[in-house]
């Protein structure tokens, strides 16, 4: 890499960091429009929020307790992508398509239980 490359990647980094932002929000209001799922795990972060600032002892246990939820929503963005893309794929049953989809699920279901596990293990 020479320092015109360099000079060029950093030119033009407040647009790009502004179009990259826009991209997510758009994406999240996406998967809140769209995701029931995704809007429960929103309504369920206004209770964690305030449970894991009162309930963890220092920083790092709040920092897990909610972070180990949003880690649960990241991986139902996710998701929600891969559903997306599958469907979009085309509609036929597929072993494929469905195993890619049970798959996903199963991210999310192995976070919830990551989750489960934090919060029980910091609060008991």
């Amino acid at each position: 890499m020479n320092k015109e490359q360099i000079k060029d990647d950093l030119k033009d980094i407040g647009g790009r960091l502004r179009r990259a932002t826009g991209y997510s929000l758009k994406g999240l209001r996406a998967a809140f429009h769209n995701e029931q799922a995704f809007r429960l795990e929103v309504y369920a972060l206004l209770v964690i929020i305030p449970a894991g600032l009162g309930l963890g002892d220092g920083r790092v246990e709040k920092s897990l307790l909610i972070g180990s939820w949003l880690i649960v929503m990241i991986t139902e963005l996710m998701n929600s992508a891969m559903e997306a893309v599958v469907d979009r794929i085309g509609s036929d049953e597929h072993e494929l398509s469905g195993r890619a989809k049970d798959v996903a699920s199963a991210a999310v279901m192995v976070a919830l239980i990551l989750t489960a596990i934090i919060w029980l293990l910091l609060i008991f």
